[in-house]
């Protein structure tokens, strides 16, 4: 009966054993099996890593490449402008030119008007035979006027001294004038310079001294335009073209960055010829400077 136990006893605790060693393989393999599992994670996360650090570098790249693209865009925009200032700098300036021509002529007809000798007036409805000689003054003789007399051309073709002189000033003050219409600004100053010193007493030395210190400018020489412009308020107050200089001497001063010379010479202007056309045009440079 014990030996029954006995076995009974040895058979079970085999039993039990075998049981215990199947649990012991079946955690083996479950831990082999989450390891191998946890490895694959590992493999997966691994690959996502480099998939996301893939994808960040080709938008940076890409993020790259659309700034170029934006900046050379820029560039051309920027390099249309540039023409397009060109073209328009360069139309200012022609425009410029023809406005200082168109001046000059103007400035030249209204000053041939200016000096055009007066006739002595006559009565009316007298006609006037050009070949009838003039009559004689009462202190001269009958018998003195029967002397021959020389020859005498056509009073047509006759000048006086004063007409001759005229003709000579005005013909300097032309030269000058082509010259500055030509863009020859050095000559034309020369010959403006030598017309003063040669007709300084002449009606057109007011504009010769204007048109000295607007070929000083037009040479930005700004300090000896003003200079020039200062000398024709001195001399000639009283001129047409003052009021003209003193705008000059404002855009001279503005050129030299001067805002506040400029602006006190433009209400100089206003105080001093107010009914000037340059008056209108320092009120307008006044208002927009504020």
């Amino acid at each position: 009966m014990r030996a029954a136990l006995a076995r009974l006893v040895v058979v079970v605790m085999l039993v039990a054993a075998g049981n215990t060693m199947a649990g012991l393989f079946d955690d083996e393999e479950a831990r082999q099996q989450i390891a191998d599992l946890k490895k694959q994670v590992g493999e997966l996360h691994r690959a996502m890593d480099a998939r996301v650090v893939s994808l960040e570098t080709a938008l940076r790249a890409q993020g790259l490449i659309d700034l170029l693209n934006q900046v050379e865009a820029l560039k051309s925009d920027l390099s249309k402008l540039r023409g397009q200032i060109e073209v328009t700098s360069y139309e200012i300036e022609q425009a410029q030119k023809r406005q200082r021509d168109l001046y000059v002529d103007l400035d030249t007809r209204l000053r041939k008007l200016e000096t055009v000798p007066q006739e002595p007036a006559q009565a009316p409805g007298a006609a006037v035979d050009p070949n009838t000689p003039p009559p004689l003054p009462p202190t001269i003789s009958p018998n003195v006027a029967a002397t021959p007399m020389p020859k005498l051309p056509p009073s047509g073709n006759t000048r006086t001294v004063a007409e001759a002189a005229v003709s000579s000033e005005q013909q300097a003050y032309d030269a000058a004038s082509e010259q500055f219409r030509a863009g020859k600004y050095p000559e034309a100053l020369a010959q403006f310079q030598a017309f003063l010193k040669t007709f300084p007493k002449s009606p057109l030395a007011p504009s010769a001294q204007y048109w000295v210190g607007n070929a000083y400018y037009a040479q930005r020489d700004f300090a000896a335009a003003i200079a020039a412009q200062r000398a024709l308020i001195r001399g000639f107050p009283d001129s047409q073209k003052a009021p003209d200089a003193l705008l000059n001497i404002a855009s001279a001063q503005t050129e030299q960055g001067d805002a506040a010379a400029a602006r006190k010479t433009l209400e100089e202007l206003l105080a001093r010829y107010p009914q000037a056309e340059a008056a209108d045009k320092a009120r307008k440079r006044l208002a927009g400077a504020r």
